[in-house]
């Protein structure tokens, strides 16, 4: 039985609907995310879970009990749910033992002090408890948040934006942190959030929320590689889309060179099927696109982006074209250099063109494995 259900779920203000249909469930000791850009409805969705706010259609189900629907609302202190807020709310009166044991209610002292220390150790804040809120970092503050949440063993953690207020590099650190924390206590989480890199770090598995619905709930890996649709490709990672033709034997060619698909290329069902000649758009991501000296392809470089270990190139390709390219930093080359690139795509996603089709969620999915060919190839092959 899953821990938490959502079944065509729907909330609205006034006339304006904010959540359109939200279904998801997530088993016991997971952790999700709801991943979407301000205003798509995922702190309202979260905020429904809590408990805090009514539906207007669809329930909500924890261990198979509803606990909301239209016209029915369990109160949120009687769904055994732990809340992380996004600006901690923690008492500043007091202690950050206190803070953590505030939960606990009425339960014997021994067994308060002993869960309190337990916690505090899981959050690496042993020692802390007798100091105050303010005598702690951003950092600090967050997971004794977490730890209050966490001390009345609580079937569900909510956490809102955790990590919004804290700056870049402690803000991924932490993400590792919380989520193996979680995972120690077994708890099953749902995190809502704006920023992928913290979802990617935190998560099993991401509801990508778009205009109150969700567009996607897949793992991360599938989101990057395999995006449902051209909001999901948009928004996670970086990528460009490149024009491109299907061919015969499951090929589809654009500037870059040809690509094989073990399977015919195929629309989906609210198109018709993509034929010989079809053109598409193929998304094509940073890490699809390898600099090759020995490559025939040669692309101008027009913006590069140091990151470390690699830069990311934005390069223009003879038709003028934009692609991008994430080369090892010791490939250190200057603006307006020509360089050799080649595909080396695994999974491509391919959609078909909008002026071809008029129902925008008309699209083809090459989700299977692929064989790049170069230019130079006389003809495509299938995959072996």
């Amino acid at each position: 039985m899953a821990q938490l259900e959502l079944n065509g779920v729907v909330q609205r203000y006034g006339r304006q609907t904010v959540v359109d249909g939200v279904d998801f469930r997530l088993e016991a000791g997971q952790i999700a995310c709801l991943l979407g850009p301000s205003g798509c409805g995922k702190t309202t969705l979260l905020r429904c879970i809590a408990g805090f706010e009514e539906i207007a259609g669809g329930e909500i189900r924890l261990h198979g009990e509803v606990v909301s629907r239209a016209g029915q609302r369990l109160a949120p202190e009687k769904r055994r749910i732990g809340m992380v807020f996004q600006d901690y709310a923690l008492f500043p009166h007091l202690s950050i033992a206190q803070n953590v044991a505030f939960g606990l209610g009425r339960k014997p002292s021994e067994d308060v002090q002993l869960r309190v220390r337990q916690l505090l150790a899981t959050v690496g804040l042993s020692g802390q408890g007798d100091k105050y809120p303010h005598e702690l970092s951003g950092g600090q503050q967050q997971r004794v948040a977490l730890a209050r949440a966490l001390a009345p063993r609580p079937e569900l953690i909510l956490l809102d934006e955790p990590f919004s207020n804290l700056d870049v590099g402690l803000r991924e650190r932490l993400s590792v942190e919380v989520r193996e924390i979680l995972k120690r206590e077994g708890s099953t989480a749902v995190m809502v959030t704006h920023d992928q890199h913290e979802a990617f770090a935190i998560a099993d598995e991401i509801g990508i929320m778009s205009e109150g619905r969700i567009q996607q709930w897949d793992v991360p890996y599938n989101l990057y590689h395999r995006p449902a649709n051209r909001f999901v490709a948009d928004f996670i990672g970086q990528g460009v889309l490149l024009a491109g033709t299907v061919g015969d034997n499951n090929s589809v060619h654009m500037e870059l060179g040809s690509l094989v698909s073990d399977t015919p290329v195929e629309c989906n069902e609210s198109c018709s099927a993509c034929d010989r000649g079809c053109r598409v758009d193929i998304l094509l991501r940073p890490d699809d696109i390898v600099h090759d000296d020995a490559s025939p392809v040669q692309a101008e470089v027009l913006h590069k982006a140091f990151r470390g270990a690699d830069i990311l190139y934005t390069l223009r390709l003879a038709s003028g074209s934009e692609v991008l390219s994430l080369v090892p930093s010791h490939h250190n080359h200057a603006l307006g250099e020509k360089i050799g690139i080649r595909l080396d795509a695994d999974h491509v996603i391919a959609f078909k063109k909008h002026e071809e089709c008029s129902d925008p969620a008309c699209e083809i999915r090459l989700e299977q494995q692929v064989r790049p060919l170069t230019r130079q190839d006389p003809a495509p092959r299938n995959a072996a």
